[in-house]
Order: C-alpha cells, then structure tokens, then sequence
C-alpha cells in the first residue's frame, strides 16, 4: 500500500519516557547534529516549507516530536546534539531522553542525517553507534549535495563511510533539502523500510 508522506500530522512531544508513543505502528527515527539541517531534510521528505520548525539558531528540537504520516507510521524527530550553547544540564537532559528512546525498542529504522561537505564528527559516529546498537536498520543521508562539486562527491561518501563503520548493506544518499535531490530515492527507501516483502 503506497504511503502519502505529504500527510503529515504532529501529534505531541515527548519530554520523558512515559510520553513515548507505543501503539505498535512504525516509528522512523531521525537524528542529526543540530546545524545539518534536519528539519530541512524533514520538511522536504513530507512536502512542506514549514511542517518541522527550522530555527535560526540550531538547537531548537529539545523534545521527541512525533508526526503520524497517512495514519500508518510515525516519523519521529529526534533532538540536534553536539551544540555546545546549551546549558550542560539542557544537553544531559537530551542525552538522557535519547538513551531512554533507543533503549525502548521502538525504533524501526533509523535515518541519520550527516553533512556531506564534512568528515563525520565525534558525536555523529556515536550517534551510529546508537543506532547499530539497537540493531534497527538504518539509513543515512548526506545533506547539502548543492554545496559540493559533483567531483568531491563520491571521495566524501567513501569517508563517511569509513568513519562511521558502515557496511556496504547501509544505504548512504547523496541529498540536497535545498533543491530536493535525493527526495525520490529516500522516500523510496522509506517506503519500502516498513512494507512486509512480497509474497513469492
């Protein structure tokens, strides 16, 4: 059944374990340094400007937002990490409820979302970690594409790779939230993420 990532729903924000939602349906989880633009990428994915708020200043998701889409699975935004003006209680804080959220069990599939100008930072390859722990699989997106010369493309995908430990099965996307390439390829990923294979 084809999933309409255009309808898009918030639904609450979770400051503390027992705010998780845990009524069976899917749950996408993204995840990204505070400044890769992550709303962005999720603004693009559902197909709208302003559906996750995008802040002038990184930092701003401090809570586990929940979006139902097409009433069949969650997209869930996680909070930006590695920006250092925070309290150092805000960011234990964040850290805490990150813990309580990948040890629940309720992720189905990660989405991390990386700057492909750069080399993964400390804590983008913890954040992999996080994720490989779980043992969900796991997506990962290079955002700010436009940013690069198409022949610094494919050296900087092979260094993320490396420096985050990815198998070859991880699916590594080249995107721009900006022009929305990439666009049809990630939600071809999703979709098939969380459809039950074909029977034979």
């Amino acid at each position: 059944m084809p999933i309409h990532f255009n309808k898009a729903e918030f639904v609450l924000s979770a400051v503390r374990p027992e705010g998780f939602i845990r009524d069976g349906l899917h749950q996408l989880a993204f995840a990204g340094r505070s400044n890769v633009g992550k709303s962005s990428v999720i603004n693009r994915v559902v197909g709208r400007k302003n559906f996750a708020r995008v802040g002038a200043a990184p930092g701003k998701t401090t809570q586990i937002n929940y979006f139902r889409i097409d009433g069949q699975l969650y997209l869930v935004d996680l909070p930006g990490y590695g920006y250092a003006r925070v309290s150092k209680a805000e960011r234990e804080r964040w850290g805490r409820l990150m813990e309580d959220y990948f040890a629940s069990g309720l992720i189905t599939w990660g989405v991390m979302i990386v700057d492909l100008r750069h080399r993964p930072t400390a804590d983008d390859v913890t954040m992999a970690r996080w994720f490989q722990d779980t043992g969900c699989p796991l997506i990962v997106v290079a955002n700010k594409l436009d940013k690069l010369k198409p022949s610094q493309v494919q050296g900087n995908l092979e260094q993320i790779r490396e420096t985050l430990g990815l198998g070859e099965g991880t699916p590594l996307l080249p995107f721009s939230a900006e022009k929305g390439t990439g666009k049809a390829q990630l939600l071809e990923l999703l979709t098939a993420a969380i459809e039950p294979p074909a029977a034979e």
